[in-house]
């Protein structure tokens, strides 16, 4: 017996009374959900553009060494000093920050650094985290809910309290006293730290908890879908376990796991960023979205165009991904009104 998800189509009527029922039989041909929920998103203009804007930050973090290549500065060199472009203080000389034909946004205070360059780089290391801590939370996520939606019992109860426990971590407090914990694992205190150690241990404290809400959406879905008739169907038939959950429980919760996919992202980049502006993330001269905030607090009063770009640039991604997830949820349950 087939699931839900799976495409319907309606045999066409008899072409013999002429091209008026041929073209009546074309149009009660059947769609898929996947289809369906694609045309109800082509209509959500909101959806359509926030997509473009994420698409838009996406490549950028991926092709940030030709984007800085052809922009002829990059996110290391110390261009402030070299040029004599900082004063006695560490405050750029020219106006705004900076800002002429050869600094787009300006330099950095202290260091004098390319913040254009800082900003394309500083989305590369940002994304890659939270990429990273997102595809392991779903994958962890959706594993979890599924058994224990659908095995239950003792399984359900042992898990469910193991996740209740894990919920009671106060996330923040949390990634502040295990980040250095982690690092230290990998590297003595007397050795230089390597960039990857640290990009790991962001990732794993943040995994570490990133993925009992997921598991609690699944397993509630799964709990409903457990008694449909296809499932049961399934079971009378002999199928494994392993089976039913891989080939109709799974499909039928795709569709949640899409819509909180896209909503974690961007509060696991938010995450990450605060991490770095408190000392426990990503270390200079690493560019990240972080370090570049933690700076810009120390001159705002004096270079506020500094703050300016990362902070604009968190902001637009930010509600661009929360307005796509909601974008998302709106076209792959047409019920949800917003």
């Amino acid at each position: 017996m087939s699931s839900p998800t799976q495409a319907t189509t309606y045999p066409e009527p008899s072409r013999s009374t002429g091209g008026a029922d041929a073209t009546v039989a074309a149009e009660i041909v059947g769609r898929s959900p996947r289809q369906l929920a694609w045309l109800r998103f082509k209509r959500d203009r909101t959806g359509i553009v926030c997509a473009v804007i994420v698409a838009f930050f996406i490549l950028v973090a991926v092709f940030a060494p030709v984007i800085t290549w052809l922009y002829g500065k990059n996110a290391y060199t110390l261009y402030g000093q070299d040029d004599n472009l900082l004063n006695s203080y560490g405050l750029p000389v020219k106006a705004n920050g900076g800002i002429d034909a050869d600094h787009w946004f300006g330099i950095e205070p202290g260091l004098g650094r390319d913040i254009f360059a800082l900003l394309v780089y500083g989305i590369r290391t940002s994304l890659g985290i939270s990429l990273c801590v997102t595809l392991l939370s779903v994958a962890l996520g959706v594993c979890v809910g599924l058994v224990q939606g659908y095995l239950g019992g003792g399984t359900d109860y042992v898990v469910g309290r193991f996740s209740d426990l894990m919920m009671a971590f106060p996330s923040q407090l949390f990634f502040i006293a295990f980040t250095p914990v982690i690092i230290a694992m990998f590297v003595s205190p007397s050795d230089q730290e390597p960039t990857w150690i640290r990009f790991t241990a962001l990732v794993l404290v943040q995994f570490a908890l990133g993925w009992m809400s997921l598991g609690r959406l699944v397993r509630a879905q799964v709990l409903s879908l457990r008694t449909r008739e296809y499932v049961e169907a399934a079971h009378l038939s002999g199928a494994s376990p392993g089976r039913i959950i891989r080939r109709e429980l799974l499909p039928n919760v795709w569709s949640t796991v899409l819509v909180q996919a896209t909503l974690l992202l961007p509060l696991n980049v938010t995450a990450e960023a605060g991490l770095s502006f408190l000392g426990v993330g990503m270390q200079k001269p690493t560019p990240d979205w972080g370090l570049m905030f933690q700076d810009a607090a120390q001159y705002y009063r004096s270079d506020i165009t500094y703050m300016f770009f990362p902070g604009i640039a968190m902001v637009v991604f930010v509600v661009a991904f929360n307005l796509l997830g909601d974008a998302v949820r709106d076209a792959l349950d047409p019920r949800t009104v917003r």
